[in-house]
């Protein structure tokens, strides 16, 4: 693709602590001290099925093999949450800090909250089960990769990135379930936007002009 005339606008420097890879997923610890990731697809054909545009979804043809991009920039209050046990950081988000869910299932599967209809065990407020698009568990329709960020003792967070196909069943429908959870009072959104990242290669170029 010619980037020659293109120009960095805006950055913001991140890091990922611990960065790995386990079971074809990235994860990285957050400054929650949780681990991310768990909830991505463990392949590349799963992470194509949910961020990349394909040729039947309606969209122009230049658009086609590019993702829809989100960031936000999420500032974290860590000495607030840091005065909150281990245990009610577990409960508020709906994992232990090594990704396993509260009522015993593997990182790499999927909890039965059916089980648990009141919330005795994993609260009806947790980050991770208000995002669950269903009854089913099935996971958003979004790949995330987020980044740590500290820009001074009061300024610190997450940088928050996403991609989908759709942005209202991805991105948008999780912020939507997510309004009551119980880690709001914990975060504000600074910044961020909606963004369009194309598909690699000079045939972009071709159909976008």
């Amino acid at each position: 693709m010619h980037t020659s005339q293109w120009r960095v606008r805006w950055r913001i420097e991140g890091v990922r602590p611990e960065n790995r890879t386990e079971g074809g997923r990235g994860l990285a610890r957050n400054p929650f001290h949780f681990t991310e990731g768990h909830g991505n697809p463990a392949s590349s054909a799963g992470v194509t099925e949910r961020a990349v545009i394909p040729a039947d979804q309606d969209e122009p043809s230049w658009a086609v093999g590019g993702s829809y991009q989100v960031i936000r920039i999420i500032r974290l209050a860590t000495d607030f949450w840091d005065r909150d046990s281990i245990h009610e950081q577990e409960r508020i988000i709906g994992r232990r800090r090594d990704g396993r869910w509260l009522d015993g299932t593997p990182s790499d599967e999927q909890p039965v909250f059916a089980a648990d209809p009141h919330g005795k065990t994993t609260p009806l407020d947790a980050h991770v089960r208000r995002a669950a698009p269903d009854r089913r568990r099935l996971p958003p329709p979004m790949v995330r990769r987020s980044y740590n960020y500290h820009q001074g003792t009061e300024d610190q967070g997450l940088i928050f990135s996403c991609f989908q196909r759709v942005l209202d069943k991805g991105f948008e429908a999780v912020q939507h379930r997510l309004q009551g959870e119980a880690m709001s009072k914990y975060t504000l959104t600074v910044g961020g936007g909606y963004f369009f990242v194309p598909p690699p290669g000079d045939a972009w170029l071709a159909a976008a002009t």
